[in-house]
């Protein structure tokens, strides 16, 4: 698994699972539409953790700048 994500791309999902998260858990988001992005949040997270998006090499986006 080669990393495909530079640390702007990480950074931005990363600010936007933390967004996610402060709005369920200040109830502005809630019910199933909560759950979802929720999910949603935790996938930003990990995938910003590992520097690698699955969906990335199948759309031929490459955003980090490192070779390996």
């Amino acid at each position: 698994m080669k990393a495909n994500m530079g640390t702007l791309d990480k950074s931005i999902r990363i600010l936007i699972a933390v967004g996610i998260i402060i709005l369920y858990f200040t109830d502005t988001i809630s019910g199933m539409l909560g759950i979802i992005l929720l999910v949603l949040a935790g996938v930003f997270v990990l995938t910003s953790l590992v520097s690698f998006c699955p969906l990335y090499p199948i759309l031929g986006i490459n955003t980090c700048k490192k070779k390996y």
